[in-house]
């Protein structure tokens, strides 16, 4: 059984984004690009690292090398990049259930019981490992990281190919994303989009803080409005 229509439309399939969305693993992210523009002389700003949401590794080391003005060559932008992750994992060794977001499980368990595909749309090459530390990786029948994709989001590639796996129209899609790139990129899918967070995204469907008290009904009530 699936969810009710939305606007003459079966949803059959959610794909969630992972960082700030299933996890907070945000300050992570942070702690490890703010250790490499420390090298350079460069303090990444809060607000910069929010443009990072939803960027591949390689786009966002570009990125950070542009605000702190230096030049360098393909190869020790690789490099980086690498040392970025290395830090990032080592941060993330102590993750468990205890970084589920809030009400995120038990969102997952109602629509597994109405018979959605869950999917996992994500930039980040890590994701498994990181579903994996949480202790939820089985619980999805794809994940789609950024292992499996050319481009960032905003380009819709990610949620298109998780669609494609589950076998699934992009229009029977709901999509959840804590990023205005996220947001866009379900858009540019054509599938339903929820932002997360506390952030003020743009264009999305529907808008909630958290999955507290949050049900597959409710939800679907809201997006029919």
């Amino acid at each position: 059984m699936s969810l009710v229509m939305i606007r003459n439309i079966e949803i059959k399939g959610l794909i969630f984004d992972l960082d700030g969305v299933i996890a907070d693993t945000a300050h992570l992210h942070y702690k490890a690009w703010c250790k490499i523009g420390e090298q350079w002389g460069f303090n990444l700003s809060l607000a910069q690292n929010e443009e990072l949401k939803g960027v591949s590794r390689k786009d966002s080391i570009i990125k950070i090398a542009n605000w702190a003005g230096k030049s360098f060559t393909e190869e020790e932008l690789d490099a980086f990049a690498l040392e970025k992750n290395e830090n990032y994992l080592s941060y993330c060794q102590t993750l468990g259930t205890k970084d589920i977001l809030p009400g995120v499980y038990d969102f997952i368990h109602a629509s597994m019981k109405r018979g959605l595909k869950l999917a996992v749309g994500s930039a980040s090459k890590n994701a498994k490992f990181i579903l994996k530390k949480l202790g939820i990786l089985d619980l999805f029948s794809i994940i789609v990281d950024g292992n499996m994709v050319q481009n960032s989001k905003p380009d819709p590639e990610v949620f298109l190919k998780g669609a494609e796996i589950l076998a699934l129209e992009p229009k029977s899609c709901i999509v959840f994303e804590d990023s205005q790139a996220g947001i866009q990129a379900a858009i540019n899918a054509g599938m339903f989009s929820v932002g997360v967070g506390q952030e003020d995204l743009e264009s999305c469907n529907f808008k909630i803080e958290n999955f507290e008290g949050m049900s597959p009904k409710k939800l679907i009530t809201q997006l029919s409005n």
